[in-house]
Order: C-alpha cells, then sequence, then structure tokens
C-alpha cells in the first residue's frame, strides 16, 4: 500500500465519520500511540527476532485467530483482508511455512485450491506475542491512579457486550493471557 493509498482511506473516512466518532477515534489514536510505544517497540522486537515480514505478521496473527478455531484459510482471502496481491501473500505464505508457523494442504473439496493452518509453532509465537502486549498494558495500567483504573476499567466493560470483544476477551482469559 502506497503513502496515496493510506491518505485517500484517512480522507474517505473522514467525510463518512459523524464529528463525534471523530473525536473519539482521535482520543482512541493518542491512547494507543501512546500504549504502542510505552513499552518500547517489544512486540515490534518479537516479530523482528522472528524474521517475519510485516505481511507474514499479519497473516499469522489472522490464522491464529482466536484460538479457538482450526479454520483454514485461502491465500486469495487472506492477500484481500489485507489489501495485498495474491503473489504477495503466498510468498508470504511460503515464508511462514519455511518457518514452520503454519501448513498449506490441498484443499479436500477442490484439489485446485490450497488452505493454510497456523501449525502449533505459530500459534505459540501468536501467544507470545499477545503475551507481550500485554505486560506492556501491565505495566501501563500500574501508573494508574485508582480513580482512573476505575473509568478505564467501566469504559472497557461498556464494550464487553459486544460480542467479538467479549469472546476475544474470553480466550484470552482462559489462556491465561488476560
Amino acid at each position: 500500500m502506497q503513502a496515496s493509498d493510506i491518505k485517500a482511506i484517512a480522507e474517505k473516512a473522514a467525510v463518512d465519520v459523524a464529528p463525534e466518532a471523530q473525536e473519539t477515534a482521535a482520543r482512541l489514536t493518542a491512547l494507543f500511540r501512546h500504549l504502542f510505544l510505552y513499552d518500547r517497540g517489544n512486540q515490534l522486537r518479537v516479530i523482528e527476532e522472528s524474521g517475519l515480514s510485516m505481511t507474514q505478521s499479519k497473516a499469522l496473527l489472522e490464522l491464529g485467530g482466536l484460538g479457538q478455531t482450526e479454520e483454514a484459510w485461502q491465500v486469495g482471502d487472506l492477500a484481500e483482508v489485507f489489501g495485498v496481491s495474491v503473489p504477495s501473500m503466498s510468498r508470504a505464505v511460503d515464508g511462514l511455512v519455511k518457518k514452520r508457523l503454519a501448513t498449506r494442504a490441498e484443499d479436500p473439496d477442490d484439489r485446485r485450491v490450497r488452505q493454510v493452518r497456523i501449525t502449533a509453532n505459530g500459534k505459540d509465537l501468536v501467544e507470545t506475542l499477545v503475551a507481550v502486549r500485554q505486560t506492556g498494558f501491565e505495566a501501563f495500567t500500574s501508573t494508574l491512579s485508582a480513580a482512573q483504573r476505575r473509568k478505564l476499567d467501566a469504559a472497557v466493560d461498556s464494550l464487553m457486550d459486544r460480542e467479538d470483544i467479549a469472546q476475544t476477551y474470553e480466550h484470552l482469559k482462559g489462556s491465561g493471557a488476560a
């Protein structure tokens, strides 16, 4: 994706979003930027040490999902999700397969299609990335006052009625990462 593509996406989003939502998004962006940098890039360091490209990292995290499913992906579907070409995603998946973080196998229903699945090693790396992020968040939240933490907890609790967020939380809680 080119910088001009990113700028176009940002400009389109700014037109389609209500001012109140833009303000909330700006505040969330400030918080997440702070959180992303708070641990001095430890999560990025783990990715760098793994030797994964950004596309491989994104694919691996998507393949890892919530850890509750053995869902297989087609390379074309992964490419579409991340807005990259199929050949680019295919090369990324080849790298994951060579590192034994994913497998690529023939679809039992259509031999022309290859299914990509995460391996146990891939799941371990995803869990490491989640744990590193969790540790950074814990370090940050330990700097909050009790009142700030209560307000943050209340805000986050209000989002737990969203199935996608609640499902992720339950998975993380069950894996010991939350």
